[in-house]
């Protein structure tokens, strides 16, 4: 997963954000237990500490006021040293620090080893003993030196002021491992939880990956023509419509189900369209040919009549010549969408462009043709005639729809991959942007920007694609003013 995608959790798939969102609640979990525990656990060490120090400055106050009979046990020797006496006293844990205050100075201090030693403070610990407020109350201070204490004033009847402090270290200790437990404990579970999240995710989401499967099955179906079925369903185990995700896989199946009516309800209506036009259009040949024929009739007798009748039978016969094109450019269309097939044999395409680029010269002498062609000819299979009228139709599509002085190129490449690789460019206006999406469709008309000198039925680029496409070719466009580009790509077997 790239850096943006990860600074980006909506680029997130679900899996991943299930799994973040489940690992990230049992951290939250994790650390609140561990600040609540801690924190009980604080107030509870604190309190029990608390209570030690008072009951040491107590004995210390009292110890100091009524000192007990010299000590001569020789089992106990009497510790000698720096700080107060009571500082001697049974009980008393290591590290207990002893002042005596007098009249606001400092008169005796001192702190009890792990030996059981006294030792002295320094003048920076020994002053922050003074500031401690009498008033009974346990105070923390970070003694220099020493560390973090807790300490108590106690005044005694003669007006001396007790100081008595227990270090927090032994306090500090326990929480830290206690938190490092904790942290333990917590970073184990979430390894725990993040692999068991993994898989229970993904059975979880199984159902749901099997109806992606099944809508990017349909989503790869060829659906905008022919005879469209739609054979994936999602299976009735992930269609349940107690679950959600089986009301969405159920949701699915029946979304299919209409479409495929619907698909079929078109087909049947274009097969009834198609069928008609194929119809219409050869049985039009023979009254358009009976047409033609009494035109041509009457024509041979233009000095006999006035000359508006010969000239109403001269148009007569040129619009029965162009509806005649109409109709079999409909019937071919027809033939190629009932599947007829094609001839196969093999066509040098070299050759077949040399003159259909000939006679476009001839159509349109007042266009700049230039003609690029490999060394080696161009063989590919298929039906010479059809592909003939392909180039020619392009051909002519350039010339009607430009001006005079266009330079219309057609150039012929070998492909290795596709075979023959075919196209025919011109520098006129362009097609308009609005018109480029449905250039292939059938009656496809541009606008004025194109000019057209002479008529067209608006099948030419149908009647292209459809042959290349019964070639098992490809053919596409790209227009922008000042360059017009069609290309065609063959493979070498039909």
């Amino acid at each position: 997963m790239s850096s943006s995608r990860l600074a980006d959790p909506r680029a997130w798939s679900l899996r991943a954000r299930l799994l973040v969102g489940q690992v990230a609640l049992l951290a939250v979990v994790c650390v609140i237990i561990a600040g609540a525990t801690t924190f009980a656990l604080q107030q509870f060490l604190m309190h029990q500490l608390d209570g030690q120090l008072t009951d040491a400055g107590h004995r210390s106050a009292a110890i100091d006021e009524f000192p007990p009979p010299p000590f001569d046990d020789i089992r106990r020797p009497q510790v000698s040293g720096p700080g107060p006496d009571f500082l001697d006293a049974p009980g008393q844990p290591p590290g207990t620090v002893g002042a005596i205050i007098v009249d606001g100075k400092v008169t005796d201090v001192g702190v009890l080893t792990t030996r059981g030693a006294r030792a002295a403070l320094d003048d920076t610990a020994t002053a922050q003993l003074v500031d401690i407020p009498i008033d009974g109350a346990p105070h923390t201070r970070d003694l220099a030196g020493l560390g973090e204490y807790r300490l108590i004033a106690t005044q005694t009847r003669s007006g001396d002021v007790i100081v008595t402090g227990l270090s927090l270290s032994d306090v500090n200790d326990t929480l830290m491992t206690v938190l490092l437990i904790f942290a333990a404990v917590a970073a184990l579970a979430l390894v725990l939880a993040a692999t068991a999240g993994i898989v229970i995710i993904r059975r979880a989401l199984a159902p749901l990956t099997r109806v992606a499967a099944t809508a990017s099955d349909v989503a790869d179906l060829q659906l905008d023509r022919g005879e469209v079925t739609l054979p994936v369903r999602v299976p009735p185990a992930y269609a349940d419509p107690r679950t959600e995700v089986g009301r969405l896989g159920d949701a699915l199946n029946r979304m299919l189900e209409h479409i495929a009516a619907a698909l079929s309800a078109r087909q049947a209506s274009e097969t009834r369209v198609r069928q008609f036009v194929a119809d219409a259009s050869h049985e039009l040949r023979t009254p358009l040919s009976a047409i033609r024929g009494y035109a041509e009739l009457a024509q041979r007798g233009r000095g006999e009549v006035p000359d508006q009748v010969a000239h109403a039978m001269g148009r007569v016969e040129s619009e029965a010549e162009r509806m005649t094109r109409l109709v079999e450019d409909l019937l071919l269309l027809a033939r190629l969408d009932s599947g007829r097939p094609l001839e196969d044999e093999q066509v040098d395409l070299s050759l077949l462009l040399v003159d259909t680029v000939s006679d476009a010269h001839i159509a349109g002498p007042d266009h700049v043709w230039n003609l690029e062609l490999p060394e080696d000819p161009v063989v590919v299979a298929g039906d010479s005639a059809r592909l003939h009228q392909v180039l020619a139709n392009l051909l002519a599509n350039a010339r009607t729809h430009t001006g005079p002085g266009t330079v219309v190129t057609a150039t012929l490449a070998a492909d290795h991959t596709s075979g023959a690789l075919l196209t025919v460019s011109d520098d006129g206006p362009g097609i308009p942007p609005d018109l480029q999406p449905e250039i292939f469709e059938r009656f496809a008309r541009g606008d004025t920007s194109r000019s057209r000198r002479a008529g067209s039925t608006g099948l030419g680029l149908a009647i292209a694609t459809a042959v290349v496409k019964a070639h098992n070719g490809t053919i596409a466009v790209q227009s922008v003013p000042g360059r017009t580009e069609f290309t065609v790509r063959l493979p070498n077997h039909s």
